[in-house]
C-alpha cells in the first residue's frame, strides 16, 4: 500500500469515528440543494431521459451520463468550504 493511500484511509476512519464524515455530507446536502444543484441535476436526468427514451436508458447509463455534468455542476464556492472544514478537522486531530 502507497503512503497516500495510507494516509487517505486513517483521515476517512478518523473522519467517520469522530461523526465528521455525516456532518460533511449533511452540510453538502444542504450547501447542493440551496444553490440549486439538485434541481439542475433532476432536469439534466429528465433531458437524458427524454433523448434516449425510456425504454433505451438504464439506471447504469443515467450515472454514466449524469456524473460528469453533477460534479461540474457543484460551485467553486462548496468545494471550497468542504475543504476548509476538512482542512480545520484535521489541523484539530493532527495526531494522525
Amino acid at each position: 500500500m502507497s503512503k497516500d493511500y495510507q494516509l487517505r484511509a486513517a483521515i476517512n476512519q478518523k473522519l467517520i469515528e469522530m461523526g465528521e464524515r455525516e456532518r460533511l455530507k449533511e452540510l453538502l446536502r444542504a450547501k447542493l440543494v440551496e444553490c440549486g444543484w439538485k434541481d439542475q441535476l433532476k432536469a439534466h436526468c429528465k433531458d437524458v431521459i427524454r433523448e434516449k427514451g425510456l425504454d433505451h436508458v438504464t439506471v447504469e447509463d443515467l450515472v454514466t451520463d449524469v456524473t460528469p455534468k453533477g460534479r461540474a455542476l457543484v460551485p467553486d464556492s462548496v468545494k471550497k468550504e468542504l475543504l476548509q472544514r476538512i482542512r480545520a478537522f484535521l489541523v484539530q486531530h493532527a495526531a494522525l
